[in-house]
C-alpha cells in the first residue's frame, strides 16, 4: 500500500541518482531525469495551448485505462482516487486502513492503480525489456508515492506472468514505513507491466499496508483478470 497520507501526498520528481542497490534490492537503476528545452519566442498574442494528458476512468467495476483496457476493482469498500503513481491514462482507487491515525485529518490506506506506460520509459517485448520497464514503473511509482530517500526491507521479487494471453513480468517489494502514531512498518509495492501487442504496455500498481497482506493475492487476482484490446 503505498501509504498515502491524506493530508499530504508526496509527489516528489523522478531524480537520476535514486537507485534500487543503496537499500538493498536490486541492481542499481537511473531513473531519468527531466531534460530542459530551449526557450522558443511565441508571439504575444499566441496563447499556448498544450494538450492535457488523457486520463483514465473507474466505470462500473472496472478501471478503465485511456487505451480503454479494463482491470476489475479490488472490491465494493474501495473508491476512485486520483492516480499519483506516473502511469500514462491512469485511473486508481483507494481503500482507507487507518482513518485519523495522526488524531487529526491524516488517513493511511491502500492503493491500486492501473492505465499505460509512460510514454518516456524505454519498452522493449522481451523478457529482459519487460523486466527494465517494469523496475522503472516501479521506481517511479515508488518516488512519486514515498520519496526518492525510500528504505526497502530485503531485495524485490520478480516473476514472469502471463494475462490475457500477453506475456507481462511483475516485481514485489516490501517498503520501511515510519509515520508517528501510525500502526504500520511496512507497505508491499507490486507493479506489473503487461505487453499489448502494439509495441506499448499496460501497468497495475498495488500499494497494501502490511497489516493487511490478505489483499495481496486478490491484487494478483485482479491483474489475471486484466482485458486488453477490448
Amino acid at each position: 500500500m503505498v501509504g498515502l497520507v491524506a493530508a499530504a501526498l508526496l509527489t516528489t520528481g523522478l531524480s537520476a541518482n535514486w537507485i534500487w542497490d543503496k537499500a538493498n534490492a536490486v541492481t542499481p537503476i537511473a531513473l531519468p531525469s527531466a531534460k530542459p528545452e530551449p526557450l522558443t519566442t511565441i508571439s504575444p498574442s499566441v496563447k499556448p495551448t498544450p494538450t492535457p494528458p488523457p486520463m483514465g476512468k473507474v466505470v462500473g467495476s472496472n478501471l478503465v485505462a485511456s487505451n480503454n483496457d479494463m482491470m476489475p476493482l479490488m472490491g465494493s469498500a474501495w473508491s476512485d482516487n486520483g492516480e499519483n503513481s506516473g502511469l500514462y491514462g491512469g485511473a486508481a482507487i483507494w481503500l482507507t486502513v487507518h482513518r485519523n491515525y495522526d488524531g487529526k485529518t491524516a488517513s493511511w490506506g491502500n492503493y491500486v492503480a492501473f492505465g499505460g506506460l509512460a510514454k518516456n520509459i524505454p519498452y522493449a517485448n522481451t523478457p529482459a525489456g519487460r523486466k527494465e520497464a517494469t523496475i522503472q514503473a516501479a521506481s517511479r511509482a515508488i518516488i512519486r508515492l514515498y520519496d526518492e530517500n525510500v528504505k526497502f526491507i530485503g531485495k524485490a521479487v520478480h516473476k514472469p506472468i502471463t494475462v490475457d494471453g500477453h506475456p507481462g513480468h511483475e516485481l514485489s517489494i516490501k517498503v520501511v514505513v515510519s509515520q508517528p502514531k501510525l500502526k504500520e512498518t511496512f507497505s508491499t509495492v507490486l507493479v506489473a507491466v503487461i505487453d499489448r501487442g502494439d509495441g506499448t504496455a499496460d501497468v497495475a500498481v498495488g500499494d497494501i499496508a502490511g497489516s493487511t497482506p490478505q489483499w495481496i493475492p486478490i491484487w494478483r487476482a485482479k491483474v489475471s483478470e486484466i482485458k486488453i484490446g477490448q
